[in-house]
């Protein structure tokens, strides 16, 4: 599906769901700003905007239509025998955290962006970009005033939606927290295990994407606006706090997994120490009626002994009595 808008340089919408065949001479107009998305596009769709129409470099039409590991950020410049205008490509993920699912789930966002144009590509419906085009349609903020500004509108929320996720996180941590001390069992482990692995998954995407964030705050680009630069910052400083804020996670999870094995390696100690008092305790027991279950008549003259089972009782019961008070003496229970 294309999706295709261009805005006034005051952010008003002067068409949409343009014309293919309009879209170079709206290319060519300096007044106007042509956003054009795609979302989970045919391949016929796909190179007739990214190679007919906009001529990018082959290099970037792969890497935005391969899946990409980590978030990047590439300038492409034009040499002679080149069609395209300078544009930045940038590879952005974008995240949901599923409680349900337990996983997070990352959706790409790739973005050409030139002096008049954006070109935004992704294979799955992404909520921050819908959002954005109702609200650049409607007109009322002017966002759609230049393609930095909506790059960086569109990165905003992509931030933004990163919150919900780590809330849904951290109930999921705490909920944990409670089952490893009241039910240390395997299948709380395989939870924390399965959580660290998510986080840390988290942690990889953050990680290049704070990069990529950097160098746009450190106004690095020419296509980006100095008075833009700061807003770009302030994303920067958000994912860094949210970076922070999943190495907190992490470490909490580390504990929560100490925790687990103490807590297992306490339970552990306990069946032992239960099964080493059953053991002491039973000992006379098992001597005694030992002892006096050989039955060699000449050799154990108390065999004749009227009261000589009372009597084995007596001695088994006294032991016993005496074990388990030294056990307690010893406070082993």
């Amino acid at each position: 599906m294309i999706r295709s808008l261009a805005f006034t340089t005051q952010g008003r919408l002067h068409s949409r769901d343009i014309e293919m065949f309009l879209m170079p001479t709206l290319l060519a107009d300096t007044n106007l700003f042509l956003w054009v998305d795609l979302e989970n596009p045919t391949p016929e769709e796909r190179k007739l905007v990214l190679e007919d129409i906009f001529h990018f470099h082959p290099l970037s039409i792969e890497d935005c239509v391969s899946v990409s590991p980590s978030p990047k950020v590439e300038e492409y410049s034009p040499k002679e025998e080149d069609k395209f205008a300078t544009y930045l490509f940038m590879v952005i993920h974008a995240v949901d955290y599923s409680r349900k699912d337990g996983v997070f789930a990352t959706g790409e966002l790739n973005f050409f962006l030139g002096k008049h144009f954006l070109v935004t590509y992704h294979d799955e419906p992404l909520r921050s970009v819908q959002q954005l085009e109702e609200r650049a349609t409607k007109g009322t903020m002017h966002i759609a005033r230049a393609p930095d500004r909506v790059a960086h509108t569109l990165l905003d929320a992509i931030v933004d939606n990163y919150k919900p996720a780590l809330d849904e996180l951290s109930v999921e941590l705490a909920e944990l927290e409670t089952a490893v001390v009241e039910d240390p069992s395997p299948r709380t482990l395989n939870k924390i295990i399965r959580l660290k692995k998510e986080v840390l998954h988290l942690r990889q995407i953050i990680g290049p994407q704070q990069e990529v964030l950097k160098r746009f705050a450190d106004g690095e680009f020419k296509l980006i606006r100095a008075h833009l630069v700061p807003y770009y910052r302030d994303v920067y400083d958000r994912l860094f706090h949210i970076a922070a804020l999943s190495q907190n996670y992490m470490d909490s999870l580390t504990g929560i997994l100490h925790i687990h094995l103490s807590m297992t390696s306490n339970k552990t100690g306990e069946v032992v120490k239960a099964l080493t008092v059953i053991t002491i305790l039973t000992t006379p027991v098992t001597i005694i009626g030992t002892w006096y279950g050989m039955n060699f008549k000449h050799d154990m003259h108390e065999l004749d002994w009227a009261h000589g089972y009372a009597f084995a009782f007596a001695v088994t019961a006294l032991a016993t009595v005496v074990t388990y008070w030294f056990l307690k003496q010893r406070k082993w229970f």
